[in-house]
């Protein structure tokens, strides 16, 4: 586009000189004459870009460099370089970001094809992939995939922990806690340290999956939250068709993962009850007692994650005291 441009500017100066010619005759004439051409130029120039139906390379990367259109491509080329593992490993951690965790799974189950089950990424990712579209959940299969992983990448910090935490479901309680003792000793971040030495001092306890169904039936109905959730009149725009409620139960100032957590479809006003079951991680739940912060947001595109733009709300809540509590949401996510 760029010699398209100069070709006609060059064009135009040639022809502007030869209509021009005839002031060449005096000095005045010639600057009068270039004068001219130039304006007739740019006068082309600005007509052809006003009225110009073309789409300009400038415009192009809004469209072309979307992050969908990168994989896009990356896939329409992994379709003529069908052996290219890295570009598989890739396309699985993009199809991850944009949450499509489905196109996920199979990228990463090609990249495994490809090195005989003997890619630790791709089995990780894989097993990740299977986590999130299972909004958490660690089944018994992504366990199993965590563990393979684990052979070829015993220092996965993911790896661990997700294994930890499946072994935990499934009531193996000696390898959950090798798991978490594992994760401990590669230095985890300062804000998931204590959540693994909780974790770790619950089961050698004797507490974890076996521990979970041995509190009464009047204490697990004592461990519960409800809250009615309404929205402010000046933010109900903002639930748009398809849109995604999610709850959660955190302790104020404590790092790491919520108490609790329910995803539902954003349909207001609801009543929502969350309960040890709501538990991201077996042993980290609801206790009667516990003074905690219940939140509500509302997520456009399914994502649990904060982002900007995101409609909240918040409400103080006591465990096991507290009854049905109005809960509404009238700020925003900055």
């Amino acid at each position: 586009m760029t010699t398209f441009i100069v070709i006609a500017v060059v064009l135009g100066l040639l022809t502007a000189v030869w209509m021009l010619r005839p002031l060449w005759s005096s000095s005045e004439g010639r600057g009068l004459s270039l004068g001219l051409g130039a304006a007739l130029c740019a006068a082309a120039i600005g007509l052809y870009l006003l009225w110009s139906r073309w789409s300009w390379p400038a415009d192009a990367p809004s469209i072309a460099d979307t992050p969908a259109a990168m994989v896009k491509r990356l896939a329409k080329r992994l379709e003529n370089e069908p052996n290219d593992v890295a570009g598989w490993l890739m396309l699985g951690r993009s199809y991850v970001a944009l949450e499509q965790f489905p196109l996920a799974q199979r990228a990463y189950q090609r990249a495994d094809r490809l090195e005989g089950g003997r890619n630790a990424e791709a089995l990780i990712g894989l097993a990740e992939a299977m986590v999130l579209q299972a909004d958490g959940v660690v089944d018994e299969r992504a366990g199993r995939i965590f563990e393979q992983a684990l052979v070829l990448a015993p220092d996965s910090e993911r790896a661990l922990f997700f294994a930890g935490v499946a072994a935990q479901r499934r009531g193996d309680t000696a390898t959950a806690i090798r798991r978490f003792q594992s994760l401990l000793a590669l230095n985890p971040p300062e804000n998931i340290r204590p959540i693994l030495e909780q974790q770790i001092a619950v089961l050698q306890s004797g507490g974890g999956a076996a521990a979970e169904s041995a509190p009464s039936g009047e204490a697990v109905a004592q461990a519960r939250v409800r809250v009615s959730i309404t929205i402010a009149s000046s933010y109900a725009s903002r639930v748009t068709p398809g849109a995604t409620l999610f709850v959660f139960v955190r302790k104020p100032g404590q790092p790491g993962p919520p108490l609790a957590v329910k995803r539902l479809p954003a349909t207001l006003p609801v009543t929502v009850e969350l309960g040890p079951e709501d538990s991201m991680v077996p042993g980290l739940g609801i206790s009667a007692g516990d003074s905690v912060e219940v939140s509500a947001k509302i997520s456009a595109d399914g994502s649990a994650t904060p982002r900007s733009g995101d409609v909240v709300g918040r409400v103080a809540y006591i465990v096991g005291k507290d009854g049905l509590k109005p809960l509404l949401i009238d700020d925003v996510t900055p």
